[in-house]
């Protein structure tokens, strides 16, 4: 898919940039001082943030809170790479705009910014930050299919392309939430990708990634005042981190936008949230060398992973905001030992969840830290943290939690949290579907309900729990084949779990419909004298009935036989004599939705 990331294919050429003229004007001045009557006293965020230590080479410098035309003169300069000249682009809300060098910055150098802005955390409108040592990249992953066994995936005669890994229900949805699963099967055996079931499990929409790629965190979004189809695709790396970006499709299964990370990182596996303001919140693993000598057995130079959240702005791949756990959270707060005898890098804080609340902050989960933290959007410090070894709140009995994920704030001061429970070391004897109470005025936790499943299931990694309209809340298991439904009452009212040993990284339900922009799929085989024709149309929700179309020459065909939908394929019986067919797909109602090709019988 085509970029939509500027950065990657525009050449800077802008020099400086004065307050008086428009974003992507081309200019060769000297620096010069924004007058006093006109600098802008708003307060302007910045990013890195004044004082950060963990930039990479590529970074841009984000400047928020003030309309791009009035930022004024911006004056860049390293302490071994020198002056910088480089070009400001505008972000699409007109509410600030990034200074992007021409060329990157030295590793290990500080940076000096100087503006006529009134910088949040800098000093008379300048601010400093380091650039930090990139170690590479971390190693590629190679993909470990699931064992097979009988059944393990589905095959389909009008979509030979297609062999999705299968699922079972074993507790029907009588009396669960309605709308259909969203899971993303992460080890084929087969094919992995994002992939639509019914809510009896039968299989609606499903989409191969590329060999060795896989597929996470697939779910129901609203972009742009529309229903999407959004997930993250990429390779998983050695370390169990993302190289990859985050796909936006619409209910046609149209591309809509593909996001990527800025400042020179890739977009990881782990979040991936578009915000009301229509921007998108997603993680990133920067692996720099970091002195980590305050951990047992921790060198002064280890290859240690910065986790990173970063806001994009999606129409022009611009970052709006960048959080580094390095600056804000030390290596000592971590449950991670230090990994011995092979060539790992530090894991210590590994981010998989983000969440904006109403104001703007961020909460975001760790899974190493076993902490929860509400983040400043504007600042990037820490406002509170739950869990770990420094809990802002007071945890309540049964409360802790280790290795989480999913992290979500819901209503009434209530918080949702996969509990895994197992790392290595195991902390808790099954997995857990948390809600907490929390208490802003007392500062204390609470546990509201605790969803576990029967027989008990401990997840090492991934898991979520997701609300439902009615009160229940769906579970996916992570690691564990498992997807689950619970009422308000902890008792399990949908179950079902893959065939075979897969993981989907998260599981959802969501209410859905899609009319497909590609035609519906028709293959025929012929037994003895009597054809049967198979049809199926990949992602179809509203299709309800199959008329098949037949005749002795392709112009000339006429409706033989109509039947319900089976299932994903439908496989119909028509009569002996017909050299020409094709399907239409109708919904309840009796209308046409869309006619296959025609093919020719054998």
């Amino acid at each position: 898919m085509m970029s939509r990331n500027p950065l990657r294919n525009r050449t800077s050429l802008v020099v400086l940039v004065a307050s008086c003229v428009a974003l992507g004007t081309i200019l060769v001045a000297a620096p010069w001082t924004v007058p006093a009557s006109r600098a802008q006293s708003a307060p302007v965020s910045v990013f890195p943030v004044p004082g950060g230590r963990v930039a990479a080479p590529g970074t841009q410098i984000t400047f928020r809170g003030v309309p791009p035309s009035r930022l004024g003169s911006i004056v860049v300069t390293g302490s071994a790479s020198g002056r910088h000249t480089g070009s400001v682009l505008a972000d699409s809300d007109g509410m600030g705009g990034s200074f992007v060098p021409s060329v990157p910055f030295k590793p290990g150098e500080v940076v000096t910014v100087t503006t006529g802005l009134d910088i949040v955390g800098g000093t008379g409108g300048s601010f400093t930050f380091t650039v930090a040592t990139p170690a590479g990249r971390i190693r590629a992953g190679a993909p470990v299919p699931a064992r097979r066994v009988k059944g393990d995936v589905g095959r389909f005669v009008s979509r030979p392309d297609l062999q999705p890994a299968t699922v079972m229900v074993t507790k029907r949805p009588r009396l669960a939430a309605p709308g259909d699963i969203f899971i993303a099967p992460q080890d084929g055996p087969v094919e992995d990708g994002p992939m639509i079931l019914g809510p009896y499990g039968g299989l609606i929409w499903f989409k191969p990634v590329p060999h060795n790629d896989s597929a996470t965190d697939f779910k129901v979004q609203t972009y742009d005042g529309n229903q999407v189809l959004t997930w993250w695709q990429g390779n998983v790396t050695g370390a169990g981190v993302g190289e990859g970006e985050d796909e936006i499709y619409n209910s046609s299964y149209l591309p809509v936008a593909t996001v990527r990370a800025g400042n020179g990182l890739n977009s990881d596996l782990h979040e991936f949230q578009i915000t009301a303001q229509n921007t998108a919140l997603v993680t990133a693993y920067y692996p720099v060398y970091w002195n980590a000598s305050s951990v047992k057995r921790g060198p002064k130079r280890a290859i240690v992973l910065d986790a990173v959240v970063q806001e994009i702005d999606i129409p022009t791949g611009l970052v709006l905001f960048q959080w580094d756990s390095l600056d804000h959270v030390p290596l000592t707060d971590s449950y991670q030992p230090y990994p011995t005898g092979v060539r790992h890098p530090y894991d210590y804080f590994h981010v998989n969840s983000i969440e904006q609340e109403a104001d703007g902050n961020l909460i975001v989960s760790a899974r190493n830290t076993w902490s929860v933290y509400e983040i400043s959007h504007q600042t990037g410090a820490i406002i509170w943290s739950l869990g770990g070894k420094h809990s802002s709140f007071k945890m309540g009995p049964n409360t802790s939690f280790a290795f989480q994920h999913d992290a979500r704030l819901q209503a009434n001061n209530l918080i949702t949290i996969f509990d895994d429970g197992a790392g290595p070391p195991i902390v808790h004897k099954q997995s857990r579907g948390l809600t907490l109470g929390l208490d802003p005025t007392q500062m204390t936790a609470t546990l509201v309900t605790a969803d576990e499943h029967h027989p008990a299931l401990l997840a090492s990694y991934e898991g979520s729990v997701q609300p439902q309209p009615n009160g229940d809340d769906f579970v996916g298991w992570g690691q564990q084949p498992y997807f689950s439904e619970f009422n308000s009452h902890g008792q399990t009212v949908f179950d079902a779990h893959f065939v075979g040993s897969n993981s989907s990284y998260r599981a959802y339900r969501f209410l859905w419909s899609a009319t497909p922009a590609s035609l519906p799929a028709i293959a025929a085989k012929v037994s003895g004298r009597k054809p049967t024709v198979y049809a199926s149309w990949n992602g179809a929700t509203e299709l309800a009935r199959w008329t098949v179309l037949a005749g002795t020459s392709a112009s000339s065909l006429a409706a033989v036989t109509t039947e319900g939908k089976q299932a994903f394929e439908t496989a119909i019986r028509i009569p002996a004599g017909e050299a020409y067919v094709a399907v239409q797909a109708l919904d309840v109602e009796g209308q046409v939705l869309g006619t296959s090709k025609t093919i020719k019988l054998p």
